[in-house]
Order: C-alpha cells, then sequence, then structure tokens
C-alpha cells in the first residue's frame, strides 16, 4: 500500500506534535533516538525521543516533526530545518522516497552527509522503514563527485562511538573474500560511508570481519565475525594489524592462511601501505610461518558467472 503524505500534513501534524520533541516529564511509549547535526556542522548528535504515536504512519509524522523543529535554545540543529523544504514524500513496501526543494543542493558537503546520516539512522529505526531515498525535486541525488546516491540505510553510516556520528566520507576499497571451497580469495568493491575518526586501515579489517555482502552470489566469509579488533595502526608503510584470539578460529573450512591474506591482499589495496603484520593479542603467533605478509594473488581467483 502506497502512503502519501503531503507537506499541509506534516505541518498540521507538527503543530500537534511540537512540544512533545523537547523533554517529556511524563515518558510514554518507546524511546527512539533522533539525530541531529551538531551547531558545528562537524558530527551528528544523538538524543532520545519518547514515542507517543502508536500508529506507523502517525509514529513516521511524529519523527519527521522531530527532525524539523529546533530545540528552543539551539543547541543543535535539525536536518529539516537546514535552509531546504520537504516538498512531499512516499512510503511503499518499506521504501521511503523523501522529496525536497532545490534549495538542498546549496549544503555545504559534509554538511549534506550529515543531514542524509541524520535523516537515514532516524527514520530506519521505524519498522515500516527499511530504505530511503533523498531526490531533489523530482531528480535523484547525486554525491560531490556526481554519483547517484540511491537507496540508502542506516548500515551506510557506521557510528563508531555509540555517542555520536561524527564526519563521513565515502569509501570505494577493494576486499577479498573466500570462494565456495575457502582455498582462494575473491575481489570484490565495497562503497560505504565511513567516520573520518576512524583509520581507513580500521574499516577494511572491520568490513572483513562483518562478512560479504548478501548482494553478491559466491563470495563466503573468511574471517570469523567473532573476532576483535584491538587496534590497527601504520607505520613505514606496514601495517599492523592487532586482533583478539578468535581470529585463530577458522570459519566455512577457510585456513588461517587464506584468512591472513585475505587482510594482506585488501590493506595493501591502500596506496600507504606495502605489507601487513598480523598479530593475536598483542603477539605473532606461533603457526605464522612470518612475522610480515606481502601481496598474495597466487591464491586469488575470479567469480564464476
Amino acid at each position: 500500500m502506497v502512503r502519501k503524505i503531503c507537506v499541509v500534513m506534516m505541518l498540521f501534524a507538527g503543530l500537534i506534535l511540537m512540544s512533545a520533541c523537547g523533554e517529556n516529564d511524563e515518558k510514554r511509549g518507546n524511546i527512539y533516538q533522533v539525530y541531529c547535526v551538531s551547531n558545528s556542522e562537524t558530527r551528528v548528535e544523538v538524543h532520545d525521543y519518547e514515542m507517543t504515536a502508536a500508529e506507523p504512519e502517525e509514529q513516521l509524522m511524529e519523527l519527521m516533526n522531530c527532525l524539523s523543529t529546533n530545540p528552543e535554545k539551539l543547541e543543535y540543529k535539525v536536518p529539516f530545518a537546514m535552509g531546504f523544504q520537504v516538498l512531499d514524500m512516499e512510503l511503499k513496501e518499506g521504501n521511503l522516497l523523501i522529496n525536497v526543494d532545490a534549495a538542498y543542493k546549496e549544503l555545504p558537503v559534509y554538511t549534506e552527509v550529515l543531514v542524509r546520516a541524520a535523516i537515514v539512522r532516524t527514520l530506519t529505526q521505524l519498522p515500516e522503514v527499511r530504505l530511503i531515498m533523498l531526490t531533489v525535486e523530482g531528480e535523484q541525488l547525486s554525491d560531490n563527485k556526481g554519483n547517484a546516491v540511491g537507496w540508502m540505510n542506516a548500515e551506510q553510516f557506521i557510528d563508531n562511538d555509540g555517542n555520536e556520528i561524527n564526519t563521513y566520507e565515502m569509501a570505494r576499497v577493494k576486499l577479498y573474500f573466500a570462494d565456495e571451497n575457502g582455498t582462494n580469495l575473491i575481489a570484490a568493491y565495497r562503497e560505504k560511508h565511513y567516520s573520518t575518526n576512524t583509520l581507513l586501515e580500521r574499516f577494511v579489517v572491520e568490513e572483513l570481519i562483518a562478512g560479504p555482502s548478501g548482494q553478491v552470489d559466491g563470495l563466503y566469509p573468511c574471517v570469523n565475525p567473532n573476532t576483535k579488533v584491538i587496534n590497527v595502526t601504520t607505520k613505514d608503510g606496514i601495517c599492523y594489524v592487532n586482533l583478539d584470539e578468535n581470529f585463530l578460529t577458522v570459519v566455512n573450512n577457510v585456513s588461517t592462511d587464506v584468512s591472513v591474506y585475505a587482510i594482506t591482499n585488501s590493506l595493501v589495496e591502500l596506496s600507504n601501505i606495502n605489507k601487513v603484520q598480523i598479530l593475536v593479542n598483542g603477539e605473532v603467533p606461533s603457526q605464522f610461518s612470518t612475522s610480515t605478509f606481502e601481496r598474495n594473488l597466487d591464491i586469488v581467483t575470479t567469480r564464476e558467472q
């Protein structure tokens, strides 16, 4: 079923719900997190909000109102009150399309990404909203490099410290995952926003641990998903990756050697890395044949079509 929500309805609902987005002594319902942009426009701030509406459409309107109403003391900025207007919205089968006016394009590059992050992270908390797309007067939104933004979900905007989302950059990295037999590696590109407070090297390792995207067939996890990253540092072209003991427990019949080269090959794709040293709880595992690893293309294959 298609729900079309016009701006007039949103404004009307806003008048009713405006007070609900402030502090409420008598909290009711479920707690949601409302993501807003800091006054410095360098990060996204998170604020707890107690939902009062019960029906899905009313809940969507309530969160939209929260994203449109600045706080009384102006401690932060809400996305839909940053110089542009929502023209209309449409929710269909879990996909929420938000059409804004041309003023949206006047947002600074980093601010625009933060605005998107705040909108997507807030509204996709609703079970009825899986993906969100922003259009500008009916035209698909493009990023500062001219690439189409497309449908977005919360996973595209990584929250690293649990309290705030910092400035994002779009990363396009080449990752190596296992084939079906677990004996070879297959390369795949991944595009995702990541916080600039996180080293790109750590981002690569964490994405390998997260495993391949379900949208790509023929790729399999090559690092134990229970592996924890202790720290990642790079010096003089060598990337030092310190993992916990779960890394040594293999998954999907993938040997430790294949896991090592999945990490190594992926990291060496970065321009500042030539070699990789993998540590487990700060030490080089005894089963490793060497203390540092270089790119190994002998075990790289291509995905069968």
